[in-house]
């Protein structure tokens, strides 16, 4: 029998083409001009901060300001004093059931809010809880929500993956089913006429999912103003991308969509990637891709240590070389907008309000036994009665 080698047809051998790697550096960018403390001033991200497909990157020339770093230097670590209280939480068995953290990963929630309007939507998936403070909600909201108290943003009910507000579309729990969804919010925004983008964002591990690509081939033939973001913190659970995707340029993998890959660990490169990607969306081209390169520190869940499928050196160099709250902070000091003191008085008022909250959390109620059968149906469509576990069990309206 013939070799595969012998009847393989002779083909010209192809030389790597050399591509310029992302820069994922959380302090890389330069001021361009003295940095003002009235007005706007103007910084430079670093060459490599973006890269892209079938389109143009966005400017490295960025307009920023004081109140604007240092209101995002602040909202950033509240989003960690918060996660960091739910895993505290969790581990004092007061958090049941399942809880994903998204710390190291500040700079994608913080910096997609700050390029982004009120009125856009967003749906992720379960590393949830930055967002949904972010859209309107509140950290005892979201504690509540953690711990089932009446105070909860779904009332209790809901637990760490379902939490909404009217421009947050929910964390969801089936890997990937939340980007059809996205999907359809974008085809309402279209059929509304407004100009409203929605960031449909899921992870490197749902990245091959087929109702992921099915979303992108209606979004595309429709032209929807949907941004599909993959938030790629390099591990689906305990795999890496490299084992799961054979292509791990995510911001490529949308056939005719454009894409652009971006340094999620640096909050300016965040929010200059999510105005292009907005302003594109809005203006009638149609979906784009937007990925993030980021990390996260803990593991997959609370129930997973995070250390058996990469090593601890690995954890603490990304800890201690490319922290996006560390990042702005250096930022924030060589450009003489805060000193050290001022930034560790931003750091105290964000660990009050968190524990704060985390107290008024608790000190809130469980759902009672007649909460169980309210926000079943949206308010007035309930039918006459609903049964419940058992046949006798019945709840009239």
């Amino acid at each position: 029998m013939a070799s595969l080698a012998r009847i393989r047809p002779h083909l010209p051998r192809r030389l790597p083409i050399a591509v310029r790697g992302l820069q994922t550096s959380a302090d890389t960018t330069q001021l361009t001009e003295d940095a003002h403390h009235s007005k706007p001033f103007t910084v430079r991200l670093h060459d490599d901060s973006f890269r892209g497909h079938l389109t143009d990157t966005p400017s490295l020339e960025v307009e920023v300001s004081k109140d604007e770093l240092l209101g995002m230097y602040k909202t950033m670590n509240l989003m960690r004093r918060m996660e960091q209280a739910a895993d505290a939480l969790y581990k004092q068995k007061l958090i049941r059931g399942f809880c994903h953290l998204a710390i190291g990963q500040e700079a994608v929630s913080v910096g997609l809010e700050a390029g982004i309007t009120p009125q856009d939507s967003v749906i992720t998936a379960y590393r949830c809880h930055p967002f949904a403070v972010l859209r309107g909600g509140t950290i005892k909201g979201v504690i509540g929500e953690l711990l089932g108290r009446q105070c909860g943003m779904s009332h209790g009910k809901g637990g760490s993956m379902h939490i909404f507000t009217k421009s947050f579309f929910g964390g969801n729990g089936i890997v990937g089913a939340q980007v059809p969804v996205g999907a359809g919010i974008a085809l309402a925004a279209k059929y509304s006429g407004k100009p409203i983008a929605t960031y449909a964002m899921y992870g490197d591990g749902a990245s091959n999912q087929g109702q992921v690509f099915e979303a992108f081939n209606m979004a595309k033939l429709w032209d929807l103003p949907c941004v599909f973001v993959c938030e790629n913190n390099k591990y689906g659970m305990g795999t890496s991308a490299e084992r799961s995707s054979s292509n791990t340029e995510y911001f490529t993998r949308g056939d005719k969509i454009p894409g652009i890959q971006a340094n999620g660990m640096d909050i300016i490169a965040v929010k200059q990637a999510v105005k292009f990607t907005r302003d594109w969306v809005t203006s009638g081209k149609g979906p784009i891709l937007l990925e993030f390169v980021t990390y996260r520190y803990g593991g997959h869940s609370m129930s997973d240590p995070g250390t058996t499928y990469r090593t601890r050196e690995e954890i603490q160099r990304m800890r201690s070389t490319q922290d996006p709250i560390r990042g702005l902070q250096r930022y924030i000091e060589e450009w003489g907008l805060a000193s050290e003191e001022d930034l560790k008085k931003l750091d105290k008022e964000a660990k009050t309000e968190v524990d704060h909250a985390v107290e008024e959390a608790k000190a809130s109620p469980v759902p009672s036994d007649q909460d169980l059968w309210k926000d079943v149906y949206y308010k007035g469509t309930a039918p006459p009665f609903l049964r419940g576990r058992e046949r006798e069990e019945v709840h009239y309206y």
